[in-house]
């Protein structure tokens, strides 16, 4: 059997940028097993499956380690192959996935997400979180997946060094560390070890819970961010309440076919 397959950057406009992608198209689902060892041996932050259902698509992403509920790179990254290879004609696409409906249109050469927002309260930190992530943060606030991490610059953000064997302990978040930005509204870098990722190199459902944080702090609706892992990424952003836009462009880095023989 052999299966379509493309490798996408998302939330950039220059290859080797952003956070790369795998997405397989799908007739029908694969069994559950077979989904997850293509994503690991793809061995990318995540990989994004889809089936079509009547007018709409069903879409389902996986880690290397693990299914996950929600992802806004490989969302992204799907899009982008039903706009330029799977002759996608409409300019907007109805995800249906395990975070509900996710809508997502294209305007000219920006894709823009349409998730739900994860309002943030303040927190305590987890037992050994700061000493795994080797800061002293401004505040701690927790969402529904995501811890976020304020710290006192950018310059933070960028220098932070965690220690990802003592932060795998800690499991079942996403680590968000932020601040504001020079050049965009703010910054901020993502780690999810227990998932097995260390680094995400951007990530669209960190932003759920950045963006309505950074909106109340700075009292805007429409912001700026980038994502200042070693790849980076350039994203713009909306808070509408229950929901959040997230806008990024994408380039393709590789097509090509996976067999399976069984």
């Amino acid at each position: 059997m052999k299966l379509p397959i493309f490798q996408v950057d998302a939330f950039t406009d220059e290859l080797f940028g952003g956070n790369p992608a795998a997405v397989v198209p799908l007739n029908d689902w694969l069994p559950d097993e077979t989904m997850q060892a293509i994503a690991t041996e793809n061995n990318l932050s995540e990989t994004a499956f889809f089936i079509s259902r009547e007018e709409d698509y069903e879409l389902r992403w996986f880690t290397p380690a693990v299914e996950v509920p929600l992802c806004g790179h490989a969302t992204l990254a799907s899009a982008h192959v039903m706009f330029h290879h799977l002759d996608y004609v409409r300019d907007e696409i109805r995800f249906h996935s395990k975070s509900g409906l996710l809508k997502v249109r294209r305007e000219g050469d920006w894709i823009t997400l349409d998730f739900p927002s994860d309002e943030v309260k303040k927190s305590e930190a987890p037992a050994n979180l700061l000493e795994a992530l080797k800061v002293t943060p401004k505040e701690i606030w927790k969402g529904k997946r995501n811890y976020l991490i304020l710290l006192h610059s950018a310059a933070e953000v960028y220098n932070t060094s965690p220690d990802f064997v003592q932060l795998k302990t800690i499991s079942g978040h996403s680590f968000i560390i932020t601040a504001n930005g020079n050049d965009t509204d703010f910054i901020s870098r993502c780690f999810v070890p227990s998932v097995g990722i260390n680094e995400d190199p951007v990530t669209g459902g960190a932003h759920c819970t950045l963006i309505p944080y950074w909106s109340n702090v700075l009292g805007k609706k429409e912001l700026t961010a980038r994502q200042v892992s070693k790849r980076g990424g350039y994203l713009k952003c909306k808070y509408s309440e229950d929901r959040v836009e997230i806008s990024g462009k994408a380039v393709t880095y590789l097509t090509g076919d996976i067999v399976i023989n069984h």
